[in-house]
């Protein structure tokens, strides 16, 4: 098994454009992950979550969702999703992504055999990159 990853995303106003969708669809086509689960939460104004169900969310008949329907290994119980809910503005929407790294799965299980475990990991958000890149070089454009 590969490394397990997790993304919360936020739609403020609930608004989704679904420009990422396709591009999800394709990392799971390459094998280059594998979701685990994939649902939508919305945070009222009062504070209370609501559970969106997978479908076509902004109601505008272009964004079909549908091939995501079912997505849910378990691995999320309530206390993750209102965890991830308590991260929103009241009034946004957001996805809760869960996934398996197949790429770097081969990676792992030599290491394993080899002996090798791993002692820490962690992502470097991308804004700390690039502000690190730019305190280095300022000069140099950035993606």
């Amino acid at each position: 098994m590969g490394p397990i990853d997790y993304l919360v995303v936020e739609f403020p106003g609930n608004r989704m454009t679904g420009e990422g969708f396709p591009l999800l669809v394709d990392l799971v086509d390459r094998g280059l992950i594998r979701i685990l689960d994939l649902l939508f939460v919305r945070r009222e104004q009062d504070g209370s979550v609501v559970g969106l169900e997978i479908a076509d969310l902004n109601r505008d008949g272009a964004l079909d969702l549908t091939v995501f329907e079912g997505v849910r290994s378990g691995l999320l119980g309530q206390d993750d999703i209102e965890e991830a809910a308590a991260a929103l503005e009241p009034g946004n929407s957001a996805g809760i992504l869960v996934y398996e790294n197949l790429w770097a799965a081969p990676f792992a299980t030599a290491l394993r055999h080899g002996g090798a475990q791993l002692v820490a990991s962690g992502r470097i958000p991308v804004p700390a990159v690039l502000a690190a890149l730019d305190a280095t070089d300022p000069g140099q454009p950035r993606a």
